[in-house]
This record gives structure tokens, sequence and C-alpha cells, in this order.
């Protein structure tokens, strides 16, 4: 039985998924990457207005913010967060979704020319869908589940407590985001505009029922040798080869520590990319770890392997830094525990089993956490992020909107009647 109105969620997803919001490193410095970002920010600050939401949008930061005001006393505001802006796709090619109704589990023709199928033996997951109403793309594109499912959820959530008074609620206040996928959206957000707020959510990625409070600590190093230019014909004694050094550090790093061996709570050092020549050569890195300590013990190994290095062909040759990229939202909520036990509380309200992940990136929740307001992630349903097999079904958005009227609830329910503040359990 749907939670809400389904149509609503139907529409809404397919009006939002047509805007082109796909954000853009390239204009890094520009707030926010593209302009079809401000576009869709600013329609939907103008539409949460129809159901109560006091909002605007912020030309600094690039968020659309709203506040549903509080409808009872004494209860703490709480926020959510969701990202406008997909990864980049081709274009030339518009979005144009495609809906399959009373899906039962068939394999879905997405581009026959192409050869590209939505087929449950490659994506088995799609047998748990029977009988929904899935949403998928042409085949060409991304379809902009991440994160256009979570804006419409939480649109429909704040339409649900408009028509439906009668839930008590503190202030609940929202963020539509830029950026995310780039990683500069969250960095960007001021928690001012947040004022009061004890804690939030993100609503990325995730199947109903995936909760996230722990990720990645992560480090971002860029290492640049360099080099002594000689003939070769006289070049002993004299040339310093920089791509020999480049191999000589890539041979070094531990071959068990990297992505393809690792699962579950392991980190990894990867190399994202070498260029050399005898002259110069760059070695990029990335530096992932859920525990802090073997974090930066990744980091030290970095730092003493070139200092070796250095010390074998002088400390000049390397230039290393390291820019650290987020932390884990674990250090921001592992002494907070109520804004965990509340969603998993409600998520069994909701009739969900809750299944506790770690995960394996990162979220605006990790650069809102590190402003002082804890954001673990819920889920936004669907599947295939990323891609041309993107997916959503309807019935996912909307028991994502039924998770957040009830967190939005159950919190001033237990604001009343004592906290839900028993100490985490590891899930790891």
């Amino acid at each position: 039985m749907a939670f809400s109105d389904l149509d609503f969620l139907e529409e809404n997803f397919i009006h939002y998924a047509k805007e082109n919001t796909q954000s853009n490193y390239a204009n890094k410095d520009q707030v926010p990457t593209t302009p079809g970002q401000v576009k869709m920010m600013q329609e939907l600050a103008k539409q949460v207005q129809d159901y109560g939401v006091k909002s605007r949008y912020n030309e600094k930061t690039a968020f659309a913010i709203g506040c549903l005001p509080a409808n009872t006393a004494g209860v703490s505001p709480i926020g959510f967060f969701a990202h406008v802006d997909t990864v980049e796709y081709d274009d030339r090619f518009p979005i144009r979704p495609q809906v399959h109704r009373n899906y039962q589990g068939e394999k879905i023709i997405l581009d026959e020319a192409n050869g590209v199928f939505l087929d449950p033996a490659e994506f088995p997951d799609l047998r748990n869908l029977q009988g929904q109403t899935l949403i998928s793309s042409d085949g060409k594109t991304v379809l902009g589940t991440d994160d256009k499912a979570g804006v419409v959820s939480l649109l429909a959530a704040l339409k649900y407590l408009h028509e439906h008074p009668e839930i008590a609620h503190g202030d609940l206040y929202v963020a539509f985001g830029p950026d995310e996928e780039i990683g500069l959206g969250g960095q960007r957000f001021d928690p001012a505009d947040f004022p009061g707020v004890e804690f939030a959510y993100t609503l990325d990625n995730g199947r109903p029922g995936d909760f996230e409070y722990e990720t990645f600590n992560a480090t971002a190093a860029d290492l640049t040798i360099k080099g002594t230019v000689v003939h070769p014909g006289e070049a002993y004694g004299l040339m310093v080869n920089a791509t020999t050094i480049m191999t000589e550090f890539l041979a070094a790093l531990p071959a068990d520590q990297v992505p393809e061996k690792s699962r579950g709570h392991d980190g990894f050092i990867m190399v994202t990319d070498a260029q050399s020549s005898v002259d110069r050569a760059h070695v990029g890195l990335i530096i992932r770890d859920f525990d802090w300590d073997k974090f930066l013990a990744k980091e030290d190994l970095v730092k003493n392997l070139v200092d070796r290095l250095g010390q074998k062909y002088g400390p000049d040759r390397f230039d290393l830094r390291l820019r650290r990229q987020y932390e884990n939202i674990y250090n921001g909520v592992k002494d907070r525990p109520y804004v965990v036990n509340l969603a998993l509380d409600s998520y069994k309200k909701a009739g969900l089993t809750p299944r506790v992940q770690t995960f394996r990136g990162g979220t605006d929740g990790n650069f809102i956490t590190k402003k002082g307001i804890p954001t673990p992630n819920l889920f936004n349903g669907g599947g295939n992020y990323h891609g041309r097999y993107e997916y959503v079904t309807v019935e996912q958005m909307d028991k994502l909107t039924e998770v957040l009227v009830t967190i939005a609830a159950e919190h001033a329910r237990q604001s009343q009647t004592g906290r839900d503040e028993r100490p985490l359990k590891k899930y790891w």
C-alpha cells in the first residue's frame, strides 16, 4: 500500500530527471559549476513554498534552503540534504526517462541498436522489484537517480507533512545542494543556513533499508619527481631518470593494499595516474581507510617512502603534497548515538529491516559533519548509479518518503518521552 502520492513522485521525478544538472569539475571556481543546477534549485526553492516551507536560494553557496516550521514545542531542529547534480554524461543526448509499469522482472530493452538491456541476469536486484513502477533511462545517458530520487522523495515528505498537520514535528530544514558529484557542494555549505540544527541526513544512494554512518577517511596525494636530463651518450654518473625513480616508488607501494584487493572495512592506496619522462614524473594517489589510525599509517607510509627515496637521490628531487579530502562521518557521530538510533528506529517503524553499511566512499555528509552537524546517509532507492543502466522505482521513492516523515515524527515523540541514546553497535 502506498504511503504518499505515487503520481506526484513519478511526475516530479520525470520532470527533474530531464533537467541537465551535471556538475563539471573543469569549472570548479564557478559556484555552482553549471547553470542547469541554478535553474533547478531556484525551481525547487519556489515549489516547496507550496508546502508551507520558508525558502530561499543562497547565491554564495548555491544551496536552495528551506524550513518547514515546527508545529510543536520542545523539539530540536533537524535537517535533510539532497543534491541536484548528476555525474557528467554525453549531453548530445537528452535524458529521456522510460516508465515500465507493473514490472515483472523481465529483460528491458533500453537501446537495442547498441545492445543495451536492463537484464535481471546481469542485475539480480531487479528481481525484487516485481509489481512496481520502474523508471529507467533510454540507454544513452544516466537517469539521474543519484540524487533526484532523494530530491523528489524529500519534496513528497514536505508535501505530506503540510497536508497532515496532525503529525507533530520540530523545525525541519532542507537543503538542495550543488556539485556533490565532484566533492565541492558540501565543502561550501554554510551551517548558518541551518540555525540550531542538531543533526541531519543525506539522502544518497542505497536500497531501502540501507543506512551508512561510516565512510572513508580520504586524502589525495600528488608526487612530482625531478630528473636530470643529459645526452644518453654522456649520461654516466650524470643522468637521473625521473621515470626510473617513479618506477621504484610504485614498486615499493604495498601490493595488497589496493582497491582490487579490498572490500568491507579494508582501506587502500590507489595510484590514479602516473606520467613520466626523463626530466619529470608525476604520480597521483588516493588514500582511503575507515580506521583513523590505519588511515594515518597509510599517509605516513607514502611520506616515509618519499623520504627514503630522497635520502637516496636527494630530497630536492621530490615534491609530495597531501590534501585531506574528507573524514569519516563516524568520527562525528560515535559520541552522539541518537542520530543513528533515531534513523534505525524509524526504519523499523516504516517496516524496513535496517542494513547498516560501511560506505566505501564519501558524501556531502562528510563535510557537513566536520562543520558540526552530524550527517549520516539514508538511501534513495534504485540502483546501477552513474551509468546508462540506472533505474529507480516509484515505490522505493515512496518508502524513502515514509522514512523521512517517520523520522520527523519519531524525533518529536522521543523528545517528549526520552531519546534512544543506546551506545552504537559496531557493525564491522
